[in-house]
């Protein structure tokens, strides 16, 4: 099953018998809830969902987006009305990468049938699809978390993989690179890492994939081949979910490292390398 959807492949499914369940995820790191952006317009029927709040636990040692609690995940879930038996298609208004937490999320909690809308909320509208202020009140759903569908990585993990497979920083390459660090109290990558910035998956001055075979050659080129075993961190686990969602469409299987620099760094036994070799 692809990954992603586009906004006419999403507008055919919604007008079918069978319609996905949406969830809107707009957010903006350190910035304003979106729950405002999403009750001004939104897809008809799609729910909100809070990134911080309901995709992530509380920021701690464990990093700023660690899992959330799995029972109030479910929670969360269930009165989102997501169930197994239903497709689940999530989008946000930005660059993806809430939207593929969110997939993620639900993926490596065994739901069977979650995708991103390529593009997002942009996309849509460029394709003159609808929006509705309608408050959506879903129906509970039977969703019930079954973890580890999909690899998971610990930072013990992350420090292995970085010596025997590959290891995809997806942050800026002046954050991996040591020469800033805007967020985190520490600069630098994690010894053995390759810069893999997010931001060139998609298409320059869009928010749309590159296609699955330029995807492919980028990742080939960085070691990440399908035989190969690739994992990803970023910052806070929330942009290197979206560069395991463009590896899956690359067809590359790879894990995520939830908790990222901010829980790596965090620990200061932990090395930290500099410069632009992995180190």
């Amino acid at each position: 099953m692809n990954a992603i959807i586009t906004a006419t492949e999403l507008a055919s499914e919604l007008a079918g018998p069978e319609a996905p369940l949406l969830l809107d995820v707009r957010y903006q790191l350190g910035g304003p809830p979106g729950r405002p952006e999403y009750e001004a317009g939104h897809l008809p029927g799609a729910v909100y969902v809070d990134l911080d709040g309901e995709l992530a636990g509380p920021p701690g040692a464990a990093g700023r987006h660690p899992l959330p609690d799995l029972a109030a995940f479910a929670a969360a879930m269930r009165a989102a009305g997501v169930s197994a038996d239903r497709p689940v298609v999530t989008y946000d208004g930005g660059q993806g990468w809430a939207a593929a937490r969110a997939w993620w999320l639900l993926r490596w909690a065994g739901h069977p049938d979650v995708r991103v809308l390529d593009g997002g909320l942009a996309a849509w509208q460029a394709s003159d699809g609808p929006m509705s202020v309608d408050k959506v009140t879903p129906e509970s759903g039977d969703f019930t978390p079954a973890p580890g569908a999909v690899p998971l990585l610990t930072a013990d993990d992350a420090a292995a993989l970085a010596r025997r497979g590959v290891l995809l920083d997806a942050r800026a390459g002046e954050r991996y690179r040591g020469e800033t660090e805007p967020i985190d109290p520490v600069a630098g990558h994690i010894p053995g890492a390759v810069s893999a910035p997010t931001a060139e998956n998609v298409a320059d001055g869009s928010t749309v994939f590159r296609p699955a075979a330029e995807l492919a050659k980028r990742f080939a080129a960085l070691g990440a081949t399908p035989d190969a075993e690739v994992g990803v961190y970023c910052g806070s686990g929330v942009s290197a979910a979206h560069q395991v969602l463009a590896l899956a469409v690359a067809g590359i299987p790879a894990a995520l490292y939830v908790g990222s620099w901010s829980e790596w760094c965090a620990d200061p036994s932990r090395p930290v390398a500099t410069g632009p070799q992995p180190g």
